[in-house]
């Protein structure tokens, strides 16, 4: 897939921004609706708590155990085949799950949808950071693609609260309907690439096995802490077994002729902090926004939907992110700005901690705006530090090593703050002013790991590229 000229974009540079948008903002949206459906749909079905958990961890397992390995896969099959092909798995299943009609059902669906984007999502950024050259032009792509993504989860909270009102089961038929168009427009605009030459080597079959049950125990084990006590032995179990495998996996691609993960990239010090920043950054987001969530239903009594319309102050970032960002970007360096996002998302959680009972909306309001805004600085850049010092040919692998950092990250992030609040709650009295210390104790979680990013992109992070050449960025117009 030849890169685009470093000129304007032409009509069909937009046209694939667009469809490749529009991916990212499909996986961010169906998210974010299961998200506000599931209370419904474990009353209509009749679930159980443990069931209902694991229709939204189904798909956490499937996403972060097979990211990598996705990455990877659209390096070496090919980045286009790649996309549409599960590009049409991930249709398939979210239609398969609108006519579930047992737990067991929608856990399945979830999970190979999970897979479906794991391997789609990392096509998808390798194909702009190929397709655009690397500079002001694809900066400004990242930029974009990464706020639609963001914006995508937080109209997908609206969205989904609204389709639930009408049925759950459109949860999942709303994004049939999206990814059947862009799959359509796909087969049509995206260009066509050369046949990847074929591993004379052979396929790194072991290391794809050891790596990918790694990620799924290791994912197990990260979602099991939501449980708390319960079954530790079992958390621990997974833990050691994803661990051994990780080891395990070292061994077999220091060894392999045609490794799936050329070890020598994690030499790259600027790539590697990227990712760290960007899963502590994740992680404290969406612990942030689950506990928010909780205190917002679960305390003050408010619906999924007005929860949802509460919530839209956060997707500022899908306005901020093309707009704002890139003029920061040019003028003080990706570096910068990450750190910029940190500070303000550190301002952002320290002033919930504050949390009162009877908080109005116009008290909680600062905290929302500033934690959107906080994304919108640093989501975009992180994916330009990610992938920036990468070779063309791994830059599948680039995308598969970030977004299994940001998968772990958001679901760090979550379980840790809800085995937080379940011990602080459980050695609470019950009592509504207890429950509350609870969600502040909690929100303590993403305070600590935005301070740990922030102490990352602080002293890991470097804009190696001139200052004459970010001054193009807001020049490339799209």
């Amino acid at each position: 897939m030849s890169p685009v000229p470093a000129a304007r974009m032409s009509g069909r540079a937009w046209a694939l921004l667009l469809i490749l948008c529009g991916t990212i903002f499909l996986e961010g949206s169906d998210v974010a609706m299961l998200a506000v459906a599931v209370p419904t749909i474990r009353a209509d079905l009749g679930l159980t708590t443990g069931t209902a958990a694991w229709v939204m961890s189904g798909y956490v397992l499937g996403y972060a155990g097979f990211t990598l390995l996705g990455g990877r896969a659209a390096d070496l099959l090919g980045r286009r085949r790649m996309f549409l092909t599960w590009l049409g798995v991930f249709l398939v299943f979210s239609m398969l799950g609108g006519f579930a009609t047992d737990g067991w059902m929608l856990v399945l669906a979830r999970f190979v949808t999970g897979v479906a984007a794991a391997f789609m999502t990392p096509a998808a950024l390798s194909i702009i950071t190929t397709s655009y050259p690397q500079g002001p032009q694809r900066d400004k792509a990242l930029l974009v693609f990464a706020g639609v993504g963001a914006g995508g989860f937080s109209l997908g909270l609206v969205i989904g609260g609204l389709l639930t009102e009408l049925g759950w089961r459109w949860v999942f038929f709303a994004p049939v309907f999206l990814a059947g168009a862009l799959l359509l427009a796909a087969l049509r605009l995206l260009p066509a690439e050369a046949r990847p030459e074929p591993v004379h080597r052979g396929y790194d079959l072991a290391g794809a096995a050891s790596a990918a049950a790694a990620m799924l125990l290791l994912a197990y084990g990260i979602v099991r802490l939501e449980h708390g006590g319960e079954g530790l032995g079992l958390t621990i179990g997974a833990f050691a077994a994803g661990l051994a495998l990780v080891a395990a996996f070292i061994v077999i691609e220091r060894r392999a002729k045609a490794p799936l993960v050329r070890l020598g990239i994690f030499r790259k010090a600027a790539m590697v902090r990227a990712n760290l920043a960007a899963l502590l950054f994740l992680g404290a987001f969406f612990g942030f926004q689950f506990i928010v969530t909780l205190y917002l239903q679960e305390l003050r009594g408010w619906s999924s939907l007005q929860t949802a319309i509460a919530l839209i102050a956060m997707g500022c970032d899908a306005v901020l992110a093309p707009i704002l960002t890139p003029r920061l970007v040019n003028r003080y360096g990706h570096a910068r700005v990450i750190f910029g996002g940190f500070l303000l998302a550190i301002v952002a959680y320290g002033l919930f901690l504050l949390v009162e009972m009877d908080w109005s909306y116009a008290a909680m309001f600062p905290t929302l705006i500033i934690s959107g805004t906080a994304f919108a600085l640093a989501y975009g850049p992180l994916t330009i530090a990610a992938t920036d010092s990468v070779a063309e040919e791994e830059q599948g692998l680039a995308g598969g090593l970030l977004y299994t950092f940001t998968q772990f990250g958001s679901a760090v992030g979550i379980s840790a703050a809800t085995a937080v609040y379940g011990i602080a709650v459980a050695g609470a009295d019950g009592s509504p002013g207890a429950v509350l210390d609870a969600y502040r104790t909690a929100l303590v979680v993403p305070v600590v790991m935005v301070l740990l990013g922030a102490a990352v992109s602080a002293f890991g992070l470097r804009d190696a590229r001139p200052a004459d050449q970010r001054s193009q960025l807001l020049d490339a117009s799209l």
